[in-house]
C-alpha cells in the first residue's frame, strides 16, 4: 500500500479493531439502555465513526483486492449470514431490515462498475442507483453505499476522499429528520449521528500500511460481526443483565 508525506500512527487493522471495538459498545448500549441515557449517547456517538471506517476500507481493499469476485464473494456470503442475527439482536422481522454488511457489498459492486472500463458511462449511474435501492433497508443504507463509492473514486487524494464524505454525512443528516422525525427534537434525539465527523481525525492518522499479514486476523472481521450480534441477542434473552443493568439507572 502506499504511504502519505507524514505517515499516521494507525495502520488499518489498528484502525479496524477501533471501529470493532466502538461499534461493539454501540451495539450493546443500544440493545440494554434507553435512547436517552448519558452512556448511550456517548457510545453511541462513537459508534458513528465505525461504519466510516470499514466503508474506507472496503474501497481500500477494492484497490488492492487481486480477486474482485473472492472478495466479493466474501463480503456477499458474511452479509446473508449477519442477516438473521443482526434482526435478532435488535428485534426487527426477518424482511423489515439487514446488516451494515449488506450495503458494504453493494457499494464494492457499484464502485466495480463506475470503475469499469467494459461498462457504458450511460449505465453506471444505473448501476449505483439499483445498489442504493436494493440496501435501503440496511442499517447505512445508501449512505454507506455512496461511502464506498466516494471513498474509492477519490482514492489516493485524502482531502476529496474527506469531502466527498462530509458532503454525503451532511445529506445523511438532513435526510434522517424525514426518515426519523426525531432528529431535531425530543423526545427521541438523534444528535449522536453527528459523531460520524469524529472518523475524519482517525483517518488523518491512518499510515496507509495494512499491518501485520494474517488471514486469522482477517476472517476475524468477518466473523466477529455476527458472532457479536449473536452473543447480544442471548445475552439479552437468555440473561438477567437488562435487569441488572436498569438497576442503576
Amino acid at each position: 500500500m502506499e504511504t502519505r508525506e507524514s505517515p499516521g500512527i494507525l495502520n488499518a487493522n489498528k484502525l479496524k479493531m477501533i471501529a470493532v471495538a466502538v461499534m461493539f459498545f454501540d451495539h450493546f448500549v443500544t440493545v440494554f439502555f434507553p435512547h436517552n441515557v448519558l452512556i448511550n449517547l456517548v457510545f453511541r456517538l462513537l459508534g458513528r465513526t465505525a461504519a466510516p471506517v470499514f466503508c474506507f476500507f472496503v474501497a481500500e481493499g477494492f484497490r488492492h483486492t487481486s480477486n474482485f469476485k473472492k472478495y466479493f464473494t466474501r463480503l456477499f456470503v458474511f452479509a446473508v449470514v449477519s442477516h438473521l442475527p443482526y434482526n435478532l439482536a435488535f428485534g426487527y422481522t426477518f424482511f423489515q431490515a439487514t446488516s451494515v454488511i449488506w450495503p458494504l457489498a453493494m457499494g464494492l459492486l457499484a464502485l466495480a462498475g463506475i470503475k469499469s472500463d467494459k461498462i457504458h458511462f450511460l449505465l453506471k449511474p444505473v448501476i449505483l442507483a439499483l445498489c442504493c435501492v436494493v440496501s435501503y433497508t440496511a442499517n447505512w443504507n445508501y449512505i454507506a453505499v455512496l461511502w464506498v463509492v466516494g471513498f474509492g473514486i477519490f482514492y489516493g487524494d485524502f482531502k476529496r476522499q474527506i469531502a466527498a464524505f462530509c458532503t454525503i454525512g451532511t445529506a445523511y443528516l438532513f435526510i434522517q429528520p424525514f426518515r426519523r422525525p426525531g432528529f431535531f427534537n425530543e423526545p427521541n434525539p438523534q444528535w449522536f449521528q453527528l459523531g460520524i465527523f469524529l472518523v475524519i481525525p482517525l483517518l488523518m492518522m491512518y499510515n496507509g500500511k495494512p499491518g501485520k499479514k494474517s488471514k486469522a486476523f482477517t476472517w476475524f472481521f468477518y466473523v466477529f460481526y455476527p458472532a457479536h450480534l449473536i452473543f447480544l441477542f442471548l445475552l439479552n434473552n437468555f440473561t438477567p443483565l437488562r435487569e441488572v443493568l436498569g438497576r442503576f439507572l
